[in-house]
């Protein structure tokens, strides 16, 4: 397909900084891709000299995918397409000596995060878990706004303030004495490098000659400085956005970013591209509209050359469960009616409670089904739990496995005495697992935690050493019998059908293991260390899975749709205190609510419904929603609420009838 002028303008352009403005389904990839291969093509830029960078690893291994079609293997060889935290991570790897870490350093998770805060708070909080998320949410935007904690120390000026600062610099020494870092660390730490040492700032300046930014609206802070210190004062880049598709404030995103380049770069090109692929003129024209009531840095208007197109719809239900049972009604008879496939149809709600009772009626209805963003089987908790006591097993290198279990279930190792054992082995200069073993760690620790660690670390020994010599089966049936962790799970959980699920969920896990230990008809017997490996390989596949794959219904929040088209899009509970979310409401935060709605409205290719409900439960109370402020802003011309709707004539009944019985001969003649 030929590229419009403004696609071309954008690929063409190489000599200075450059925006393109990018509206939804207008192309941006394509143009991404295609200028990565004029770069090196036409202008000469080796491709080990080019980095691209995006958001998701779906949306980095798509675009080196499309990348891979324009350039062969050759010229396509050390071309740097990832994620901002993935390229933070390579930049860091290549740089520990200078960031004083050890090699080898472990990731922190999100609930690794929250399990280390819970223990450095317990007099203070007693696990109160509102305010330990608000304390993570704190740390995680100081360190996306290049804060540390004796900066945070200094600027503290009430007591409230004072004690954050205190927790955070806790937290630091923690990591520090573990070798680990947490997810924000991998573009805070290399951004103050940038900063602060020019030999490896030129370094990289040179390696990077040619910079490329996707969903550029989405940076923060950090991320924006990371950018500027890789470009340099050559200032050759290209960053593509949309200030009407910012919809993640909640995680540290400046749409302002936008506006800092034209200040930071004057010579700046701004290039809209704002001719849309995806949509029809209607959907295109009502989301226009609606995007209209956002103040813009920007000004753009997209336009379609597709037909006109079926008018918006909105659908009215009693409650929850008769707005499902609609949604999926309606959905089961237009593919009927109009011969398409389930992976045709997307429903997008707010927030993820919303899915569960369209979920039950998708099943009860033997409708196949995605969720996009669901718990992934290896992303639960007691999984990674006793994966993470598998993978010590067979490696007592893994730090990270290491701290995760060490302490679950309870052995009364507390977090103080793991600041003990990483000091003691940064200081030995081995691992923290060679140190629960070492003689010399008596010194270190009180008798009552030494002895809790050298068991341990005696038990794993013996362990690995009978999973090797044994029967390996056996081996992990007892080693998860003795940790004790189905009466742990008792006492941790919610409620106890939580933990029986939790532990049905075990033994799905060793059947797994059991099967690939003793061999089926089709697989050879593995040892451990290979059933280990081919788990964590399987876990990787399964969070990289694109979602899109299978003739499945599609059901995701409006945040998991961005970026992606559906021919026909369900948007649901679309009323006040939903969407805009009630928070948004109380915060005077409407803006992006509406830039989510815009989202969800350019999702859809063909047609687009809404479903409201006159009733909807809400923390055990029953309550009257009105229909969300966005529709009334929607252009009345191309909106039919249900109970406007004209009726039909004889004739318009006949050729429905028609229709329906010629799909019901082709069904049968198949």
């Amino acid at each position: 397909m030929k590229m419009n002028p403004a696609q071309q303008e954008a690929v063409d352009f190489i000599s200075g900084p450059c925006l393109v403005l990018a509206g939804a389904g207008s192309g941006k990839t394509r143009v991404i891709t295609t200028k990565i291969a004029y770069l090196v093509r036409e202008c000469g830029v080796p491709a080990r000299n080019i980095a691209a960078v995006t958001f998701t690893n779906k949306a980095a291994r798509e675009m080196k995918e499309r990348v891979t079609q324009s350039l062969d293997k050759v010229e396509a060889r050390g071309l740097k397409v990832s994620t901002f935290h993935t390229l933070g991570l390579n930049i860091i790897k290549s740089n520990v000596k200078a960031l004083g870490l050890k090699p080898g350093f472990s990731l922190f998770d999100d609930k690794d995060t929250m399990s280390l805060l819970k223990d450095l708070t317990e007099v203070e909080f007693d696990g109160d878990k509102d305010q330990l998320k608000l304390l993570q949410s704190c740390i995680s935007n100081w360190k996306n706004d290049l804060v540390l904690p004796e900066m945070l120390q200094k600027k503290a000026s009430n007591p409230g303030e004072k004690a954050y600062a205190e927790y955070y610099q806790r937290y630091q020494d923690h990591l520090k004495a573990y070798n680990a870092l947490d997810f924000d660390d991998l573009i805070l730490l290399p951004t103050l490098l940038l900063k602060s040492n020019q030999t490896v700032r030129e370094k990289i300046q040179r390696q990077i000659k040619y910079l490329l930014v996707d969903e550029y609206q989405d940076t923060n802070t950090s991320q924006y400085d990371l950018v500027k210190l890789l470009v340099g004062e050559r200032s050759r880049f290209t960053v593509v956005g949309d200030d009407d598709q910012s919809i993640y404030s909640w995680r540290g995103a400046q749409p302002k970013n936008l506006q800092l380049l034209q200040e930071d770069f004057p010579q700046l090109r701004v290039i809209k591209l704002e001719q849309n692929y995806r949509s029809s003129r209607r959907i295109l024209h009502s989301a226009n509209i609606l995007i209209q009531n956002n103040p813009h840095i920007f000004d753009k208007t997209l336009f379609s050359e597709l037909a006109y197109g079926e008018p918006l719809r909105v659908i009215v239900a009693k409650n929850e469960d008769h707005e499902a049972e609609r949604v999926v009604a309606e959905l089961i008879a237009h593919k009927f009616m109009n011969n398409t496939q389930f992976k045709d149809y997307a429903i997008l709600y707010r927030g993820n409670h919303q899915s569960r009772v369209f979920e039950k009626l998708l099943m009860s209805n033997r409708i196949p089904y995605k969720i996009t963003g669901g718990m992934s089987f290896f992303g639960r908790t007691e999984i990674k739990d006793i994966m993470a006591y598998l993978r010590l097993l067979v490696n007592q290198d893994d730090d990270n496995a290491l701290l995760r279990i060490i302490n679950t279930p309870s052995r009364g190792i507390g977090r103080a005495t793991l600041e003990k054992i990483g000091n003691f082995a940064n200081e030995k200069r081995f691992n923290m697992f060679a140190a629960t073993v070492d003689d010399d760690l008596r010194g270190v620790l009180g008798g009552q935690a030494y002895h809790a660690v050298a068991n341990f670390g005696r038990w794993i020994v013996e362990l690995s050493d009978n999973a090797v010599r044994g029967d390996t089966v056996a081996v992990v049936r007892d080693m998860i019998k003795s940790i004790g962790y189905e009466e742990w799970l008792y006492e941790q959980s919610a409620t106890p059908k939580a933990a029986e699920m939790a532990m049905a969920n075990i033994s799905t896990l060793f059947k797994w293991i059991t099967d690939m230990l003793k061999g089926t008809d089709t697989d050879a017997p593995m040892t451990l260390v290979e059933v280990v490996n081919r788990l964590i390989l399987r876990d990787m596949m399964e969070r990289g899975e694109d979602d899109s794959d299978g003739n499945q219904v599609q059901l995701m929040t409006l945040h998991a749709s961005k970026g992606l088209e559906f021919p026909y899009v369900y948007m649901v509970g679309v009323e006040e205190g939903i969407l805009p979310h009630q928070t948004s409401i109380d915060e005077d935060n409407v803006d992006e609510e509406r830039r989510l709605a815009y989202v969800g409205i350019t999702r859809a290719q063909r047609e687009l419904t809404f479903s409201v409900a006159r009733e909807r439960r809400q923390y055990g109370e029953v309550i009257q929603p009105e229909p969300s402020r966005f529709l009334y802003e929607l252009p009345t011309d191309d909106v039919v609420w249900e109970f406007q709707k004209p009726k039909k004539t004889a004739e318009e009944k006949k050729a429905v009838g028609a229709k329906g019985i010629a799909n019901l001969r082709d069904l049968l003649n198949k």
